[in-house]
Protein backbone atom coordinates (compact mmCIF):
# COMPACT_ATOMS: atom_id res chain seq x y z
CA UNK A 1 0.00 0.00 0.00
CA UNK A 2 1.54 3.41 -0.79
CA UNK A 3 1.63 6.16 1.81
CA UNK A 4 -1.21 8.77 1.09
CA UNK A 5 0.55 12.26 0.42
CA UNK A 6 -2.68 13.90 1.82
CA UNK A 7 -1.02 12.89 5.62
CA UNK A 8 0.95 15.60 6.56
CA UNK A 9 3.27 16.23 9.90
CA UNK A 10 0.51 18.36 11.63
CA UNK A 11 -1.94 15.43 11.23
CA UNK A 12 0.53 12.81 13.27
CA UNK A 13 1.27 15.69 15.57
CA UNK A 14 -2.13 16.81 16.23
CA UNK A 15 -3.08 12.76 16.56
CA UNK A 16 0.01 12.01 18.55
CA UNK A 17 -1.01 14.93 20.98
CA UNK A 18 -4.38 14.38 21.96
CA UNK A 19 -3.89 10.47 22.00
CA UNK A 20 -1.34 10.66 24.82
CA UNK A 21 -3.24 13.90 27.06
CA UNK A 22 -6.53 11.75 26.55
CA UNK A 23 -7.31 15.25 25.79
CA UNK A 24 -8.31 18.06 22.71
CA UNK A 25 -8.17 20.80 25.23
CA UNK A 26 -4.79 19.81 26.41
CA UNK A 27 -3.33 18.62 23.13
CA UNK A 28 -4.51 22.04 21.52
CA UNK A 29 -2.38 23.95 24.26
CA UNK A 30 0.69 21.88 23.82
CA UNK A 31 0.57 22.28 19.51
CA UNK A 32 -0.54 26.31 20.41
CA UNK A 33 -3.78 25.57 18.19
CA UNK A 34 -7.38 26.11 19.41
CA UNK A 35 -9.98 23.09 19.87
CA UNK A 36 -11.25 23.67 16.65
CA UNK A 37 -8.30 23.40 14.88
CA UNK A 38 -7.33 20.42 16.25
CA UNK A 39 -10.59 18.68 16.25
CA UNK A 40 -10.80 19.62 12.19
CA UNK A 41 -7.07 18.68 12.26
CA UNK A 42 -8.39 14.60 13.52
CA UNK A 43 -10.83 14.84 11.41
CA UNK A 44 -8.81 15.36 8.02
CA UNK A 45 -6.88 12.36 9.17
CA UNK A 46 -9.57 9.84 9.79
CA UNK A 47 -11.08 11.16 6.26
CA UNK A 48 -7.69 10.22 4.72
CA UNK A 49 -7.17 6.91 6.38
CA UNK A 50 -10.75 5.92 6.59
CA UNK A 51 -11.05 4.36 9.66
CA UNK A 52 -11.97 6.30 13.43
CA UNK A 53 -8.88 6.57 15.48
CA UNK A 54 -10.41 8.24 18.30
CA UNK A 55 -14.01 7.59 20.50
CA UNK A 56 -15.03 11.12 21.77
CA UNK A 57 -17.38 10.77 24.76
CA UNK A 58 -17.91 13.16 28.42
CA UNK A 59 -15.46 11.38 29.89
CA UNK A 60 -12.57 11.93 27.71
CA UNK A 61 -11.00 10.72 25.06
CA UNK A 62 -9.67 6.82 24.10
CA UNK A 63 -7.91 5.44 21.34
CA UNK A 64 -9.93 2.77 18.71
CA UNK A 65 -8.45 -0.13 18.27
CA UNK A 66 -6.75 1.26 14.71
CA UNK A 67 -5.88 3.81 16.70
CA UNK A 68 -3.63 2.27 19.34
CA UNK A 69 -1.81 0.44 16.03
CA UNK A 70 -1.51 3.08 14.25
CA UNK A 71 -0.14 5.42 17.23
CA UNK A 72 2.63 3.51 17.33
CA UNK A 73 3.87 3.71 13.57
CA UNK A 74 2.81 7.63 13.12
CA UNK A 75 4.93 8.32 16.16
CA UNK A 76 7.85 6.75 15.11
CA UNK A 77 7.55 8.14 11.79
CA UNK A 78 7.96 11.58 12.73
CA UNK A 79 10.41 10.81 15.29
CA UNK A 80 12.49 9.05 12.93
CA UNK A 81 11.92 11.79 10.41
CA UNK A 82 12.55 14.92 12.88
CA UNK A 83 16.07 13.10 14.02
CA UNK A 84 17.06 13.15 9.77
CA UNK A 85 16.66 16.54 9.59
CA UNK A 86 18.33 17.72 13.28
CA UNK A 87 21.44 15.34 11.86
CA UNK A 88 21.52 17.10 8.42
CA UNK A 89 21.68 20.47 9.95
CA UNK A 90 24.12 19.56 12.59
CA UNK A 91 26.24 17.99 9.76
CA UNK A 92 26.04 21.82 7.96
CA UNK A 93 26.32 23.66 11.05
CA UNK A 94 29.83 24.39 13.43
CA UNK A 95 27.00 24.70 15.67
CA UNK A 96 24.94 22.01 16.85
CA UNK A 97 21.59 21.95 19.64
CA UNK A 98 20.40 19.60 22.49
CA UNK A 99 17.33 19.99 23.78
CA UNK A 100 16.26 18.64 27.26
CA UNK A 101 13.75 17.74 29.20
CA UNK A 102 13.37 17.45 33.12
CA UNK A 103 11.18 16.69 36.07
CA UNK A 104 11.01 19.25 38.80
CA UNK A 105 12.98 16.57 40.88
CA UNK A 106 16.11 16.82 38.83
CA UNK A 107 15.79 20.25 36.55
CA UNK A 108 17.84 21.72 40.10
CA UNK A 109 19.34 18.89 41.55
CA UNK A 110 20.95 16.75 38.68
CA UNK A 111 21.19 18.90 35.31
CA UNK A 112 23.24 21.95 36.23
CA UNK A 113 25.92 20.32 36.92
CA UNK A 114 25.66 18.16 34.12
CA UNK A 115 25.07 20.77 31.45
CA UNK A 116 28.14 22.65 33.11
CA UNK A 117 30.10 20.37 32.46
CA UNK A 118 28.47 19.45 28.49
CA UNK A 119 28.79 23.25 28.00
CA UNK A 120 32.66 22.91 28.91
CA UNK A 121 32.71 19.62 26.26
CA UNK A 122 30.89 21.32 23.65
CA UNK A 123 30.93 25.08 23.32
CA UNK A 124 29.58 24.98 20.13
CA UNK A 125 26.20 22.89 21.25
CA UNK A 126 23.33 25.21 22.17
CA UNK A 127 21.33 23.59 25.24
CA UNK A 128 17.58 24.04 25.80
CA UNK A 129 16.37 22.63 29.51
CA UNK A 130 12.41 22.66 29.86
CA UNK A 131 10.36 21.49 32.63
CA UNK A 132 7.49 19.81 32.91
CA UNK A 133 5.28 17.18 33.66
CA UNK A 134 5.91 13.56 32.76
CA UNK A 135 3.08 13.15 30.21
CA UNK A 136 3.78 16.19 28.37
CA UNK A 137 8.01 15.75 28.04
CA UNK A 138 7.90 11.92 26.96
CA UNK A 139 5.06 13.24 24.68
CA UNK A 140 7.42 15.71 23.22
CA UNK A 141 10.19 13.31 23.46
CA UNK A 142 8.56 10.56 21.74
CA UNK A 143 7.51 12.72 18.45
CA UNK A 144 11.12 14.57 18.49
CA UNK A 145 10.28 17.47 20.17
CA UNK A 146 13.49 16.36 22.49
CA UNK A 147 16.45 15.08 22.57
CA UNK A 148 16.38 13.40 26.22
CA UNK A 149 14.24 13.14 29.12
CA UNK A 150 15.71 12.76 32.62
CA UNK A 151 13.14 12.07 35.10
CA UNK A 152 11.39 8.97 36.80
CA UNK A 153 10.25 5.87 35.31
CA UNK A 154 6.73 6.58 34.10
CA UNK A 155 3.97 3.69 34.06
CA UNK A 156 3.75 1.27 31.01
CA UNK A 157 1.81 3.55 28.96
CA UNK A 158 3.94 6.70 28.67
CA UNK A 159 6.83 4.87 28.16
CA UNK A 160 6.03 2.78 24.43
CA UNK A 161 8.75 3.88 22.38
CA UNK A 162 11.43 5.33 24.73
CA UNK A 163 13.98 3.23 26.34
CA UNK A 164 15.35 3.96 29.90
CA UNK A 165 18.77 3.80 31.86
CA UNK A 166 18.41 3.95 35.07
CA UNK A 167 20.54 6.76 37.16
CA UNK A 168 19.83 6.25 41.07
CA UNK A 169 16.72 5.88 42.55
CA UNK A 170 14.30 8.65 44.47
CA UNK A 171 11.67 8.08 47.29
CA UNK A 172 9.05 10.63 47.80
CA UNK A 173 8.65 12.59 50.88
CA UNK A 174 5.59 14.52 52.95
CA UNK A 175 7.24 18.26 54.03
CA UNK A 176 6.31 20.58 56.13
CA UNK A 177 7.33 24.03 58.29
CA UNK A 178 9.44 23.55 61.11
CA UNK A 179 6.87 24.83 63.43
CA UNK A 180 4.20 22.77 61.62
CA UNK A 181 2.19 20.69 64.06
CA UNK A 182 2.30 18.20 61.14
CA UNK A 183 5.65 17.04 62.48
CA UNK A 184 4.21 14.52 65.08
CA UNK A 185 2.46 12.82 63.06
CA UNK A 186 3.88 9.45 61.57
CA UNK A 187 1.40 7.88 59.57
CA UNK A 188 -0.38 8.84 56.26
CA UNK A 189 -3.73 8.79 58.31
CA UNK A 190 -2.97 11.80 60.42
CA UNK A 191 -2.41 13.98 57.27
CA UNK A 192 -6.60 13.54 56.63
CA UNK A 193 -6.80 16.59 58.88
CA UNK A 194 -4.49 19.15 57.23
CA UNK A 195 -4.30 20.61 53.87
CA UNK A 196 -2.36 18.32 51.43
CA UNK A 197 -0.29 19.48 48.33
CA UNK A 198 -0.70 16.07 46.43
CA UNK A 199 0.63 14.99 43.09
CA UNK A 200 -1.36 15.67 40.40
CA UNK A 201 -2.85 12.13 38.24
CA UNK A 202 -0.66 13.05 35.25
CA UNK A 203 2.96 12.99 37.03
CA UNK A 204 4.96 9.99 37.79
CA UNK A 205 4.82 9.89 41.57
CA UNK A 206 0.97 9.58 41.73
CA UNK A 207 0.79 5.84 40.88
CA UNK A 208 3.49 5.19 44.24
CA UNK A 209 1.44 7.63 46.48
CA UNK A 210 -1.82 5.99 45.47
CA UNK A 211 -0.83 2.81 45.86
CA UNK A 212 0.70 3.37 49.49
CA UNK A 213 -2.71 5.25 50.38
CA UNK A 214 -4.79 1.97 48.94
CA UNK A 215 -1.89 -0.05 51.05
CA UNK A 216 -2.52 1.43 54.31
CA UNK A 217 -6.47 2.02 53.74
CA UNK A 218 -6.05 5.80 53.64
CA UNK A 219 -8.79 7.52 51.53
CA UNK A 220 -7.77 10.36 49.28
CA UNK A 221 -7.41 13.30 51.24
CA UNK A 222 -10.69 15.64 51.19
CA UNK A 223 -8.73 19.06 51.45
CA UNK A 224 -5.87 18.60 48.27
CA UNK A 225 -4.63 20.95 46.10
CA UNK A 226 -2.95 19.04 43.43
CA UNK A 227 0.29 20.07 42.21
CA UNK A 228 3.91 18.98 41.35
CA UNK A 229 5.04 22.80 40.52
CA UNK A 230 7.63 23.44 42.89
CA UNK A 231 7.12 27.54 43.17
CA UNK A 232 3.41 26.93 44.25
CA UNK A 233 4.23 23.66 46.12
CA UNK A 234 7.37 25.49 48.31
CA UNK A 235 4.95 29.20 48.89
CA UNK A 236 2.15 27.56 50.21
CA UNK A 237 3.55 24.99 52.25
CA UNK A 238 6.44 27.59 53.86
CA UNK A 239 3.26 30.31 54.19
CA UNK A 240 1.08 27.65 56.22
CA UNK A 241 2.00 25.46 59.03
CA UNK A 242 -1.26 23.62 58.34
CA UNK A 243 -0.18 22.50 55.20
CA UNK A 244 2.04 19.56 53.85
CA UNK A 245 3.52 18.92 50.35
CA UNK A 246 3.61 15.58 49.08
CA UNK A 247 6.57 15.64 46.46
CA UNK A 248 10.10 14.11 45.23
CA UNK A 249 12.96 14.30 47.80
CA UNK A 250 14.62 15.99 45.05
CA UNK A 251 12.41 18.78 44.47
CA UNK A 252 12.57 19.90 48.48
CA UNK A 253 16.44 18.59 49.15
CA UNK A 254 17.83 21.91 49.20
CA UNK A 255 15.17 23.55 51.23
CA UNK A 256 15.51 20.42 53.95
CA UNK A 257 19.12 21.27 53.96
CA UNK A 258 19.19 24.55 55.03
CA UNK A 259 15.70 23.88 57.45
CA UNK A 260 13.20 26.11 55.36
CA UNK A 261 11.22 22.35 55.62
CA UNK A 262 11.48 19.26 57.36
CA UNK A 263 10.87 16.02 55.88
CA UNK A 264 7.82 14.28 58.44
CA UNK A 265 8.99 10.98 59.97
CA UNK A 266 6.81 8.66 57.88
CA UNK A 267 7.84 5.53 55.94
CA UNK A 268 7.79 6.29 52.47
CA UNK A 269 10.20 3.53 51.21
CA UNK A 270 7.19 1.77 48.78
CA UNK A 271 7.60 5.33 46.70
CA UNK A 272 10.80 4.56 46.01
CA UNK A 273 11.70 4.47 42.31
CA UNK A 274 13.84 4.72 39.35
CA UNK A 275 15.35 8.09 38.46
CA UNK A 276 16.83 7.81 34.82
CA UNK A 277 17.42 9.19 31.40
CA UNK A 278 14.72 8.43 28.80
CA UNK A 279 15.33 7.96 24.95
CA UNK A 280 13.54 7.27 21.93
CA UNK A 281 13.89 3.95 21.40
CA UNK A 282 15.46 2.13 18.53
CA UNK A 283 17.16 5.92 17.54
CA UNK A 284 20.76 6.21 16.71
CA UNK A 285 21.45 8.93 19.19
CA UNK A 286 23.22 12.06 17.82
CA UNK A 287 26.96 12.69 19.23
CA UNK A 288 25.53 15.50 21.24
CA UNK A 289 22.98 12.99 22.77
CA UNK A 290 25.46 10.48 23.60
CA UNK A 291 28.02 12.97 25.39
CA UNK A 292 25.21 14.14 27.86
CA UNK A 293 24.14 11.02 28.51
CA UNK A 294 27.53 9.89 29.44
CA UNK A 295 28.19 13.32 31.49
CA UNK A 296 24.86 12.19 33.36
CA UNK A 297 26.32 8.46 34.02
CA UNK A 298 29.26 9.83 35.10
CA UNK A 299 28.22 12.07 37.88
CA UNK A 300 25.83 9.83 39.61
CA UNK A 301 28.51 6.85 39.19
CA UNK A 302 31.28 9.35 40.48
CA UNK A 303 29.27 10.47 43.39
CA UNK A 304 28.66 14.48 42.14
CA UNK A 305 25.49 13.84 42.90
CA UNK A 306 23.59 12.45 46.36
CA UNK A 307 21.61 9.82 46.19
CA UNK A 308 17.85 10.91 47.06
CA UNK A 309 17.01 9.10 49.62
CA UNK A 310 18.33 8.44 53.48
CA UNK A 311 21.12 6.43 54.53
CA UNK A 312 22.67 6.14 50.60
CA UNK A 313 24.43 9.24 50.61
CA UNK A 314 26.57 8.51 46.86
CA UNK A 315 25.44 4.60 46.00
CA UNK A 316 24.68 4.49 42.31
CA UNK A 317 24.66 0.76 42.52
CA UNK A 318 21.36 0.37 42.00
CA UNK A 319 20.69 2.39 39.18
Amino acid sequence: MNVDRRIKFRHLDAFSAIARARSFKLAAEQLNLTQPAISKTLKELEDILGVVVMERSRSGVALTPQGEVFLQFAEQSTAALRHGLRSIRATSSTAGQLKLGALPSVASSLLPGAVQAFAAKSPDTRVEVHEGPHHDLTARLRSGGLDLVVGRLGKPDTMVGLSFQQLYSEDVVVVARPDSPALRLRDMAGLEALRVLYPPADSAIRPLVARLLIAQGVPLFPDRIETTSPAFGRAVTLADPGTVWIISRGVVADDIAQGRLVALDIDLAATRGAVGIMSRAEEIPSVATRTFARLLTGLCEGGGLHDASPGHAGDRRDG
